[in-house]
């Protein structure tokens, strides 16, 4: 839970909700940038890969709006990423990844959209912009999950284990604590309770066509927001920041 200081400064606000919304980007665009070069087939590694750079190019713009974007990307131990754990879920097979994407996604996209009313007139240009990307994002994946739901049993199998296995970390994008309450109170961003209910309609509509079932109610994982990981981001940063760490003087 953040200090009360920390919710009584207006620049902490912003910087900590900006830091949110860009290690979301950037944590998410380094994992699916984790299948070029091994998507099953080339249409699809091209997909992924166009992917990784729309979220990487929205983590650079929040980033450095937050402050150094390379030292936050780059220079931040694993603590202090402020992202939610759905994105830093492991790929899996091609199905996890895509149940992945679809969760949150949809869940982006109806930020956004929400976010061009922004009171901080950076995230509403931003929101103008990347929810064209996303809506992308969202259709990408929503189609692919009606392709391998409806697809073969073993198709639909591996899609309905993708969607389990990242089912328990829904419930925090709808967290809101004292920063999420700070943001909501200065109109920098939505409420994402207010947008939950259409959420779900969204997912379950995709669900349906696929032919799939939602995962049963799960104990919810929570804490990613406050920089409590699972061992999945430290793995993942170890990789990410190996250069930059290694060669600091290194001028791209």
């Amino acid at each position: 839970m953040a200090s009360k200081a920390q919710v009584d400064a207006p620049d902490a606000v912003r910087v900590e909700y900006l830091l949110r919304l860009g290690d979301d980007s950037l944590v998410l665009g380094q994992r699916v940038g984790e299948w070029c070069g091994h998507g099953p087939v080339l249409e699809v590694d091209i997909s992924l890969a166009n992917l990784a750079l729309d979220l990487i190019g929205q983590a650079t713009l929040l980033l450095n709006a937050a402050g150094d974007g390379d030292r936050l990307a780059f220079h931040r131990d694993v603590l202090d990423f402020k992202n939610c754990l759905l994105v830093e879920q492991p790929n899996g097979d091609f199905a996890q990844t895509i149940a992945r994407h679809l969760l949150y996604t949809t869940w982006q996209h109806l930020l956004l959209q929400r976010l061009t009313n922004s009171s901080d007139r950076f995230l509403s240009e931003f929101a103008h912009k990347a929810v064209k990307e996303v809506a992308y994002h969202r259709d990408l994946a929503s189609e692919w999950t009606v392709r391998l739901g409806d697809g073969t049993e073993e198709s639909s199998r591996r899609m309905a284990e993708g969607l389990d296995w990242n089912w328990r970390f829904v419930p925090e994008l709808f967290e809101v604590d004292d920063i999420q309450q700070a943001t909501i109170d200065r109109g920098i961003g939505p409420d994402p309770r207010k947008f939950e209910d259409e959420y779900r309609s969204a997912i379950a509509a995709v669900l349906s066509e696929a032919q799939l079932e939602a995962p049963a109610e799960q104990r919810p994982i929570l804490g990613g927001r406050r920089g409590h990981h699972s061992e999945h981001l430290g793995h993942l940063l170890a990789v990410m920041q190996f250069l930059p760490r290694t060669y600091p003087d290194a001028v791209w």
